[in-house]
């Protein structure tokens, strides 16, 4: 039985609700718990019925992938606005999670507590990056994680053509839609969580990560890319503080896992083959991509009218933008042979090392990151007066072996959990109708529940404490009006809500950004707005049957419904 009494629990089944990045840091169930509340909604399996997928049982795992990335990628965008969800202060939640985490902990793992594992967010200043620097280093953001439909319902709000949401929420989102739409086995999906970014691991061939709305193969890992290089930053740089999987998860700051070690070993496993490759004469040319003040210092030759000639390496690299083609690929040919005979040399320059002789080193070489005797052959080719050739190998070596910083499994008890296993269902009742079945054998699908937000399957009391007390955007929007103008405002929004499901229910902040609400959702957004301006307020209010009836100090204010929920004990107000 669920002891809401206890204000652990509580804060704990109301994270739940609002899944703000903190409260998922610190609740590592809820990274899972919101993956689960995806599967279990209606609007993911309609993407099934897209005719951008008609084809999918034709196409094998990693085709299957592609395609859902391109549809991620033409339905969302990537948001970390700080007005969506409002603002908190550090001492604030410091005061909320005293319970479970000390501020020394916090500041070694998260940013805006003081973790500055990333560097790059540190060089350019972190809070000017994320616009906080407007405010006191006390101002934190909510940065709260969102379902699929407040997802999609950003579409509805001003200066967004699509859907949106953060990287927890696409990382969610992925997962979700990888099992649902993409059909790979659940157990093949690995979800981690840096201090500063989300990402999946999907086990497919040799590995896909997912980031933010793109996906990365090996292929593509190495390939020098800006793009590139901006997903391998987490991992280059960060520590993982969250591994979660079907089977349970492992996090950094707790003792106990409950992630099954054979899934966490393979997953170990996996993601160190995926962040290793052997160096060759591709990888080579990818890093010199990667890191263009090294171009300078190498040229390519070309055999044009049965002559040699001779190209400075960064013309070469910046004709890849206009073509298909790349250095240090198989159609490198092609691509010299794009270039026009003027921008040739007849000689080769003096001061520059042919990438055409260390081609044919890596021809009869085998050299391996982490192996120093294959390093050295590979450091006495590139020693030149032109390089500081400890500096390059030294780079390299980092460019094709990433160390991922893990949770350590032997400083960890594990403990089993329930594994989740929806591998068959197919559709949104069947897998809400097993995730019911096995809730009390496993609290992050019982939590899943409250993130899914249906109220005749989880309780009111978490849902309200965070309607309540999480919700500051709309409260600080409607703080200029008085009672009576509140309740002109919100009654004036489109009855619609965002989850069509009657049993389903949207949080104030939700409402107000997306400018539509059913009645039931509406008044909870003006009871906040009421309660944050005028404390000393008494406010009730009543679900009686296609209406809510709020009452304020004496005063009536009636919103039309199509929900179907309980009413609300007066105890569940209490926290």
């Amino acid at each position: 039985m669920l002891d809401l009494k206890d204000h652990k629990t509580l804060e704990k089944y109301s994270s739940a609700v609002t899944l703000s990045d903190m409260e998922v840091f610190i609740f590592p169930d809820l990274m899972y718990s919101l993956v689960l509340a995806n599967i279990m909604s209606p609007r993911l399996w309609e993407w099934r019925r897209d005719s951008w997928f008609s084809k999918m049982k034709k196409l094998n795992h990693n085709k299957k992938i592609q395609r859902l990335k391109q549809f991620i990628m033409d339905n969302f965008s990537f948001n970390l606005d700080l007005d969506t969800w409002g603002l908190t202060t550090k001492e604030k939640e410091l005061t909320r999670f005293k319970d479970f985490i000390t501020e020394q902990i916090l500041a070694e793992s998260n940013a805006l507590f003081g973790y500055e594992g990333d560097k790059y967010y540190f060089d350019i200043d972190i809070r000017r990056h994320f616009g906080l620097d407007k405010y006191t280093s006390e101002v934190i953001p909510y940065w709260k994680t969102e379902t699929l439909e407040a997802m999609e319902a950003f579409r509805f709000k001003e200066g967004y053509p699509s859907g949106a949401g953060e990287c927890v929420s696409l990382g969610a989102l992925y997962a979700a839609a990888s099992f649902v739409v993409a059909q790979l086995p659940l157990n093949d999906i690995y979800m981690f969580a840096t201090p500063l970014h989300s990402q999946n691991y999907l086990d497919i061939n040799s590995g896909i990560i997912t980031n933010n709305r793109r996906i990365v193969t090996k292929n593509m890992w190495y390939n020098g890319t800006e793009l590139s290089a901006k997903a391998r930053r987490a991992l280059e740089n960060e520590k993982v503080t969250i591994v979660a999987h079907n089977t349970g998860y492992i996090h950094t700051m707790y003792d106990t896992a409950t992630i099954a070690p054979s899934s966490y070993d393979n997953f170990t496993q996996k993601l160190h083959s995926f962040l290793k490759t052997e160096i060759t004469y591709e990888i080579l040319a990818n890093f010199l991509r990667h890191n263009s003040r090294l171009q300078s210092c190498f040229q390519l030759a070309h055999q044009c009218c049965g002559k040699p000639r001779y190209i400075e390496a960064e013309k070469v690299y910046s004709y890849e933008h206009s073509s298909k083609f790349r250095v240090g690929s198989p159609t490198q040919s092609h691509l010299l042979h794009e270039i026009e005979e003027d921008e040739y040399y007849p000689t080769p320059h003096p001061d520059r090392m042919l990438l055409s002789e260390l081609e044919t080193f890596f021809k009869d070489k085998r050299v391996i990151a982490d192996e120093s005797e294959t390093l050295i052959e590979l450091e006495k080719v590139l020693s030149h007066s032109c390089i500081n050739v400890n500096e390059v190998i030294h780079d390299l070596k980092s460019f094709s072996f990433t160390h991922p910083r893990l949770p350590d499994a032997e400083q960890k008890t594990f403990k089993q959990s329930k594994a989740i296993e929806l591998d068959g269902v197919n559709s949104a009742d069947e897998a809400k109708e097993y995730l019911q079945s096995i809730r009390n054998e496993n609290e992050t699908v019982d939590l899943a529940f409250s993130a899914f937000r249906d109220l005749t399957l989880s309780p009111w009391k978490p849902f309200l404490k965070a309607a309540l007390q999480r919700n500051p955007v709309s409260t600080e929007s409607l703080n200029q009006y008085d009672i009576d103008q509140m309740y002109t405002k919100l009654s004036s929004l489109p009855n619609y809500s965002i989850y069509q499901e009657p049993t389903r229910l949207a949080q104030p902040d939700e409402v107000w950004n997306f400018s539509t609400g059913d009645g039931l959702e509406r008044s909870l957004c003006f009871m906040n707005a009421v309660k944050s301006k005028y404390s000393d307020s008494e406010v009730e209010i009543q679900i009686d049957g296609k209406h809510v009836l709020v009452r304020c100090d004496g005063k009536n204010f009636l919103f039309p419904t199509t929900k179907t929920v309980p009413q609300p004990e007066n105890e569940d107000f209490e926290f």
